[in-house]
């Protein structure tokens, strides 16, 4: 298995179809609004694994009353909750595998093909269903449940080997030790300027207006871009930081994600000035 998972990610043949698609699903949903709600940007979380609870939910359960006298009609109703929820789960996987590196794109490609066939099989399966056709709508149900769970493994593959999507900022918090640590004489710090120290080795970002000054994580959380090299930017009054990498914005008062593709916030460290140095620590 790991070996056909290393051939998958490796598989270049697979480029010619997802930069299509990804082109395609960038001019679908154009507005960088629509994209940002389908990141997530608003709830501070990744949208897809959230909403993919509901179908994958519904669908289990409608295969545990399959296998129970008379719950045709309540596997049937978890069957069609099942099927509408899957899509929006599928818009808001489609923005994000269209902001993912190549090799990303790769896997959640054969991911997003597993789902559709499992989709086919459950809108199939409802059909059937309400057709009277109760047996073909069992078979189709177990088949689409057995594609969805193999999309899902992938899915878990690219969020757990391949970090999808996930706060790749986080683990430099791993290598600061305890306590504060200076990181500069406060009035050595140039104004509305970004600027890069390092603790133990880790990247921060440092930025100061006036008499107040943050310190941010510097690699970003969407894919490690370096946010020292990015634009200062202004949304809704607020000071932010762009990353030069994929365009996520991050407010540099506290770090909120303001615009995709990441979903998650950018780590925010605390500050305090003592003999007019000024000194971070962990959270």
């Amino acid at each position: 298995m790991r070996a056909l998972l290393t051939r998958l990610e490796q598989a270049a043949e697979l480029d010619r179809i997802g930069d299509r698609l990804q082109r395609g699903v960038l001019a679908v949903l154009r507005p960088q609004r629509v994209r940002d709600v389908l990141h997530g940007v608003w709830l501070g979380h990744p949208l897809h694994p959230a909403l993919v609870q509901v179908p994958l939910g519904a669908w289990i359960s409608a295969a545990v009353l399959d296998l129970l006298p008379g719950q045709r009609r309540a596997a049937t109703t978890l069957v069609a909750i099942g099927t509408a929820s899957a899509l929006p789960a599928a818009v808001a996987g489609a923005n994000d595998w269209a902001a993912l590196a190549r090799e990303q794109r790769r896997v959640g490609l054969v991911h997003a093909a597993a789902n559709a066939v499992g989709l086919l099989c459950y809108a199939g399966s409802l059909a059937a269903r309400l057709t009277g056709r109760h047996g073909i709508g069992r078979s189709l149900g177990f088949a689409g449940l057995a594609a969805a769970g193999g999309g899902g493994f992938l899915g878990g593959h690219l969020a757990y080997r391949q970090a999808a999507q996930v706060n790749h900022g986080v683990p430099d918090l791993r290598l600061m030790s305890d306590g504060w640590h200076p990181v500069a004489d406060l009035a050595a710090l140039p104004e509305r300027t970004l600027l890069t120290r390092r603790i133990d080795d880790v990247p921060v970002l440092v930025y100061r207006e006036g008499d107040r000054v943050s310190v941010l994580l510097e690699r970003c959380s969407h894919q490690s871009g370096p946010l020292g090299e990015g634009e200062l930017v202004t949304v809704d009054g607020h000071a932010c930081v762009t990353c030069p990498w994929h365009g996520s914005t991050f407010r540099l008062d506290g770090g909120e994600v303001v615009r995709g593709p990441a979903g998650t916030d950018q780590q925010a460290l605390p500050t305090r000035v003592v003999g007019g140095v000024l000194q971070v620590r962990l959270p």
